[in-house]
């Protein structure tokens, strides 16, 4: 497994920095603050299905789950959420993680149960929220049904060209219900032409601290 690293970033929260891509999981700017933007404000919020199928590819530190959950349950919204990983992080990193206490989770066992949860199976993480944690490669992922947000987070399309390209977006089309949103971090053209070429209707919006843009899709 690559070597990876605690770091705290500007808003407090910590991330992962994987020295041999020269990668983090989040911004360097805030953790919290980032995903929060790109990922709950401008996709899960942003969205109105309830019950709401969510499709995340790149579980990494399991920041979208916790602040999903968080605001699925202020949103009194019913979810099943069903996240893709490679590289699970380990306990020993996902215990040193402050992210509960700045995401102002009320129960402070929530991320736990997140992490405990095992892999390739259902479970219940509270009476409206089931997960579904897929151990595999973006590409061989099995997701079934359609889905409502889509939460694309893998790194960054230089360091993984091959999970950016219209194959990759058609399979997600393919996946999303009408009205369906996805949201990434990238802004960049090639991203954008990609989307578009599999179907989704694009625009580009403020980005959080430190990021001018990032893209939202509609189908």
């Amino acid at each position: 497994m690559m070597e990876r690293k605690l770091i705290k970033t500007e808003d407090g929260s910590h991330t992962i920095y994987v020295p041999e891509l020269g990668e983090h999981y989040h911004s360097i700017h805030g953790a919290v603050t980032e995903s929060a933007h790109i990922y709950i404000d401008a996709a899960f919020c942003f969205s109105s299905k309830n019950p709401v199928r969510v499709l995340e590819f790149g579980m990494g530190t399991g920041m979208n789950v916790l602040l999903t959950c968080i605001s699925a349950e202020r949103g009194h919204r019913e979810v099943y959420y069903h996240t893709i990983e490679k590289y699970p992080v380990t306990a020993a990193e996902y215990q040193l993680l402050n992210l509960s206490d700045l995401a102002h989770c009320h129960d402070p066992q929530a991320f736990t149960r997140i992490h405990e949860a095992p892999w390739n199976s259902l479970s219940e993480l509270s009476e409206s929220f089931t997960i579904y944690k897929e151990l595999c490669d973006f590409r061989e992922a099995s997701p079934v049904g359609v889905y409502d947000v889509i939460y694309f987070d893998a790194f960054a399309p230089e360091v993984q060209p091959a999970l950016w390209n219209e194959e990759m977006f058609r399979k997600i089309y393919d996946l999303s219900a009408t009205d369906a949103v996805l949201t990434t971090y990238s802004s960049k053209g090639t991203v954008r032409r990609h989307l578009q070429s599999a179907g989704f209707t694009i625009e580009k919006l403020p980005g959080p601290p430190g990021k001018r843009e990032f893209i939202r899709a509609v189908k």
